[in-house]
């Protein structure tokens, strides 16, 4: 007996919905046919985009030659996030990604950090983590296994890259697959009359699109898991204040550097994504405490380069579905949800939300007990991230204006103020559940990089401070030898990946002497 086809229907393209298709197209690879549907009509949010590591774990899933990737895409290397001003005007730190120096026994640097800092006896705190010092000297090399002790073997990156281009490459790539793009702007929606799942879809020109399976990728709008299986929104914006933002590329200007740069503005904060051929820039901010025009007028004031567009509106509300999977559709990204692109997660919350769907794959019946897991699962992630990005505004010590006033004194979800609790008693840190995107090394930059009020591990008094001090020496010494000895980030990308060179990308030669 031959067993029936399934179909797999993804409403909206842009990055979700090519996203969904390719993984889904190399994963799927046997009794399933998958189509997407979407628009020339419908715009989509396509701007300079920053993402976190785990775009490297998509990329290898859905079967995407990275190298490939970055030429198409006109990508640059992340190695964390500056954020100026935030802690206050005239400050800033680098939130990293990937390893701070090594530990003594057990104690991390930063508990020694928060006790010799206040004498005078160690440097700014970026000082103790490879990603960050190359990013301040605009280095990049990829991970060199060859030495496990060295820091080099622990380099951790994502990538910058046109979010529209990036789309078209998965388009590219999905098509070669066989995935069907159905060019179409759908008028109606079909539910089926005994349970209320959706059945097909009506096109403008009067096609009709069904499915086993469909992916809502529809965008803020929720297509089907809003406007028509009408799932409801929870609301964050009493926590997350910003519900607007203007996007605008520039021209590029000299160093190329492995970041992206976040700066607070009065009523919010400006991006700065850095691509082979242009800089991405865009303010986000709170429509209550800036105009329109006002905020326009702060971005094109604060760009490096020439502007090459108009400011680009975009309108948004923080939070979540109350459900992500209904009935037969699934939301994915901007349908599932909004969390300002603050630590560059959208992306991210794209790939496990998918991961999360092909680990509980729906049989014909759609069980309402692998239902629930994934909105379990779903409702912890968006929650986890949501209460780091509270914390950027939460801790501060900026007081300047009213956005920030309230920031720093509005009341935060429980969760975060535990976190924040355990935190201020000894710098510690627990991973409560193997879900947590962002761990220890995120949370302790931050917040020491906000400026919060610490104590440290009153087992670090354990320690000799000649023995403790010269430890955070070693750790600085060695990060340093390590950053210079790494190429110029531009220089890299041209040898190894512009979008006009040969693709050949290496680890660095050379052994590095490791001191700690």
């Amino acid at each position: 007996m031959i067993a029936k086809r399934r179909t797999v229907t993804i409403v909206g393209g842009g990055t979700a919905g090519w996203m969904a298709a390719a993984l889904l197209s190399r994963l799927l690879v046997d009794g399933y046919d998958i189509r997407l549907i979407e628009s020339d009509e419908i715009g989509t949010i396509g701007v300079g985009e920053a993402t976190i590591p785990s775009i490297r774990t998509f990329c290898g899933l859905a079967g995407v030659d990275q190298v490939a990737m970055i030429r198409a895409t006109q990508a640059t290397f992340k190695l964390g996030i500056e954020f100026v001003d935030w802690r206050d005007r005239g400050h800033s730190y680098i939130h990293g990604f990937g390893k701070i120096g090594q530990d003594l026994m057990w104690l991390h640097p930063h508990q020694f950090w928060l006790k010799y800092a206040p004498r005078g006896q160690a440097k700014h705190f970026d000082t103790y983590a490879l990603n960050c010092v190359a990013a301040r000297m605009n280095r990049f090399a990829l991970p060199d296994t060859r030495q496990p002790e060295s820091p080099m073997a622990g380099i951790d990156y994502a990538y910058h890259f046109d979010a529209s281009l990036f789309a078209q490459f998965l388009r590219t790539t999905c098509e070669a697959r066989g995935v069907e793009r159905i060019e179409g702007r759908i008028v109606s929606v079909e539910q089926r009359p005994e349970n209320g799942f959706v059945d097909h879809l009506t096109l403008a020109d009067g096609r009709s699109v069904g499915g086993d399976l469909f992916i809502d990728c529809s965008g803020m709008r929720g297509l089907l898991i809003g406007q028509t299986l009408g799932v409801g929104y929870e609301d964050w914006s009493r926590w997350l204040l910003c519900d607007s933002a203007l996007a605008v590329p520039c021209g590029s200007v000299a160093p190329l550097t492995p970041y992206t740069r976040s700066t607070a503005r009065d009523g919010g904060w400006q991006w700065r994504i850095p691509l082979q051929h242009r800089i991405g820039n865009g303010h986000v901010y709170s429509s209550a405490h800036v105009g329109d025009q006002a905020a326009a007028d702060t971005l094109l004031a604060n760009l490096d380069g020439k502007p090459l567009a108009d400011p680009r509106p975009v309108r948004f509300r923080p939070g979540k579905r109350e459900r992500a999977w209904e009935k037969n559709v699934v939301a994915i990204g901007l349908a599932s949800g909004f969390l300002e692109p603050l630590e560059s997660t959208s992306i991210h919350l794209i790939h496990t939300g998918l991961l999360r769907l092909i680990s509980l794959f729906p049989r014909d019946d759609f069980d309402a007990r692998d239902i629930a897991e994934y909105n379990r699962q779903t409702d912890f992630e968006y929650r986890d991230i949501r209460d780091f990005i509270i914390a950027h505004y939460k801790v501060t010590d900026r007081e300047d204006t009213d956005f920030w006033r309230y920031c720093k004194t509005m009341e935060v979800p429980d969760s975060l103020n535990e976190r924040l609790d355990l935190f201020a008693s000894s710098a510690r840190f627990f991973v409560r559940n193997k879900a947590e995107l962002f761990r220890e090394e995120s949370w302790v930059q931050v917040l020491l990089g906000q400026g919060m009020a610490m104590r440290y591990d009153p087992m670090v008094d354990m320690i000799p401070d000649d023995q403790a001090i010269g430890f955070l020496s070693d750790i600085e010494a060695v990060v340093a030898d390590c950053a210079r000895a790494m190429p110029d980030h531009a220089a890299y990308i041209q040898r190894n990946c512009s979008a006009t060179a040969t693709p050949v990308m290496r680890p660095p030669t050379g052994r590095l002497t490791v001191r700690v």
